[in-house]
């Protein structure tokens, strides 16, 4: 493990390893490294030099006495310049947003790939009325659990079959260890303000990772920024939905491998 300090003066640990060209994965809301990629990583690592970020607030990173979600932006570019050469960086669902915010204040990146970023669109809710204060609730009653399960239930639309997936994968303790973070990073994707303009010069080479099956929210967004970025395509992968790093991951290598190599 090794970290960075942020603009804001915030540690943020990454896990290293593998050889090859940088890769930077950033998880998403209620994930933990490294092992949030467990079933991907060892074939990642044969080709790259993987670099798994606790996003702050998570594991071994520090967090900020104050939450405001532009610093997570400014964390994993922070990791892209201490790198010394041009990376490529990879982040799901909120880490996803992360990710593609973090394209804007740094020039180091050489492929980008975005799997299903959640944003806030006219007409287009992500999160159902009164869900983010019930998350609140649940974590007030310590109930971490519950948070987690309420999430992936009501809000990510994940069918039982897969939150159980989940339940018995060996990151599921580290993820609730991790709940505490959840309605707040909710409430900043709910807040976000998505301007198609602030992108229309990103030309990094960008792909968008879509599940099949996944909820029409989650199309919309990744639609939307599609149509803003100037170079960038989007890869269905048929019958999955959000987490397919877990459910089909040779074919989640197949797309990332293929872009990236």
């Amino acid at each position: 493990m090794d970290k960075v300090t942020s603009s804001d003066g915030t540690s943020i640990a990454y896990y290293r390893s593998g050889t090859g060209s940088p890769l930077i994965l950033v998880p998403g809301t209620g994930a933990a490294n490294p092992v949030a990629w467990t079933d991907v990583i060892p074939a990642l690592e044969e080709h790259f030099r993987v670099y798994a970020v606790d996003r702050r607030g998570h594991g071994e990173s520090e967090d900020s006495p104050t939450y405001a979600v532009e610093r997570e932006f400014e964390d994993i570019a922070a990791i892209a310049d201490s790198l010394g050469e041009p990376i490529n960086l990879l982040g799901h669902s909120f880490g996803a947003l992360c990710a593609l915010e973090a394209a804007l204040r740094t020039r180091n990146i050489r492929k980008l790939i975005l799997y299903e970023p959640a944003i806030p669109l006219p007409g287009v809710a992500i999160y159902p009325e009164g869900v983010i204060d019930r998350l609140q609730l649940l974590l007030d009653a310590g109930d971490r659990e519950a948070v987690l399960t309420t999430l992936y239930r009501e809000v990510v639309m994940l069918p039982a079959h897969e939150i159980e997936q989940l339940r018995s994968s060996p990151a599921w303790s580290a993820r609730m260890a991790t709940a505490h973070t959840l309605p707040r990073e909710a409430r900043a994707e709910e807040q976000y303000k998505f301007d198609a303009q602030r992108f229309k010069d990103l030309q990094t080479p960008t792909l968008f990772l879509l599940g099949g099956d996944s909820p029409p929210f989650l199309k919309a967004a990744t639609e939307a920024i599609h149509a803003a970025l100037p170079n960038s395509r989007v890869a269905v992968m048929p019958g999955q939905q959000h987490i397919a790093m877990y459910t089909a991951p040779d074919l989640f290598l197949h797309n990332v491998l293929t872009f990236l190599t």
